[in-house]
């Protein structure tokens, strides 16, 4: 396995990190452990932290697979799947501390099924599909969402109380919608899909 591919993994294994920092836990359990007691106060901001770092090492893994010549097909379907389970995991908690309306991760979560479900069946046709422009797109103003949205809004609240985070969660579920759309149309006629 390259390094490209084992970033990639180390990315996947933050992600049970970034929902330990995340999660709620029982009332009695803070009292008793000094550790889960600093994760109820400041676990957003480890989490924050923790996803901005899995986020950023899928620009290194790229980087590093086109530098080096370490492009595969192995690396094509892990490194999306990287993604949509950050992406995924985050959703599904911030929707459980109700930051956002679970339709947006319905939106989201549709699309990304979809999309993998497509990648699925090219595989099967020994074919890698990999992201395109409009997934990057989509993926930034996603990551960009989440973590505005996971911080409360900050650091826009310190010049407008307009609220920036939400504005940009809809743009990425737009911009995710379009992706979506951009995807299968590039790529039914290699599957020979119906559209």
């Amino acid at each position: 396995m390259n390094l490209a591919n084992k970033i990639t993994i180390v990315r996947i294994g933050l992600i049970p990190l970034f929902m330990a920092a995340f999660s709620q836990y029982p009332v009695g359990s803070i009292e008793n452990l000094g550790f889960v007691n600093h994760l109820e106060q400041y676990g957003v901001y480890w989490a924050v932290a923790i996803f901005i770092l899995a986020a950023a090492t899928d620009k290194l893994d790229g980087y590093i697979a086109r530098k080096y010549n370490q492009v595969t097909n192995l690396g094509k379907l892990l490194d999306p799947l990287a993604d949509k389970l950050l992406v995924t995991c985050a959703l599904i908690l911030m929707v459980q501390h109700q930051m956002i309306p679970s339709w947006i991760a319905v939106v989201i979560i549709g699309r990304e099924v979809m999309v993998s479900y497509i990648r699925i069946l090219a595989a099967a046709k020994g074919v890698a599909l990999a992201a395109d422009k409009h997934g990057k797109i989509k993926l930034v103003l996603q990551v960009v969402a989440i973590v505005a949205v996971l911080l409360g809004n900050f650091p826009f609240t310190l010049i407008t109380s307009f609220p920036v985070d939400f504005t940009i969660m809809i743009a990425a579920v737009v911009m995710t919608v379009y992706s979506g759309y951009k995807y299968v149309k590039n790529n039914h006629r290699a599957l020979q899909l119906e559209i």
